[in-house]
């Protein structure tokens, strides 16, 4: 039986996104629970929403391992084939600050970077995820999540 968080997740991707990279993305949030921003001892998922029209929406889930997070992403709505630059900016969404921790460029949908830092130091400050549109349109966000 799914949760109340899980169901929503379930329904959410099913009938409003409706893309096949969305079954895989749910897949994944089902069996990664929990979902949404919620932190269980060394995991975290944080919901991206679309931002300036780009329709492009996902999950980020942050795990640490031995004092190191890995943050990787999974989007759907993307262009395929571009190359679109993700950083933890300080500040909230819509209208984060600086760069505080980039990441790896995230292309088709999908991206995974090792920070040197553990989810309680991430926790500690005021933080967003953000993927822009491309490396030659850095100034258009495509999506965002708080940390």
């Amino acid at each position: 039986m799914l949760g109340g968080g899980a169901l929503i997740i379930l329904i959410f991707f099913m009938f409003v996104l409706g893309r096949g990279d969305s079954y895989k993305l749910l897949q994944r949030t089902i069996r990664t629970q929990p979902v949404a921003n919620i932190m269980v001892s060394d995991e975290m998922n944080v919901m991206l929403s679309s931002q300036n029209n780009s329709n492009e929406s996902g999950i980020a889930t942050l795990k640490e391992t031995n004092g190191r997070v890995t943050v990787t992403l999974y989007l759907t709505g993307y262009v395929p084939n571009v190359v679109q630059p993700a950083h933890i900016h300080a500040g909230i969404c819509p209208g984060v600050g600086g760069i505080s921790y980039p990441l790896n460029s995230v292309v088709n949908g999908k991206s995974t970077t090792v920070l040197g830092v553990t989810l309680t130091q991430l926790k500690q400050q005021s933080l967003a995820i953000n993927v822009h549109k491309s490396a030659t349109d850095i100034a258009t966000y495509t999506s965002c999540g708080a940390l």
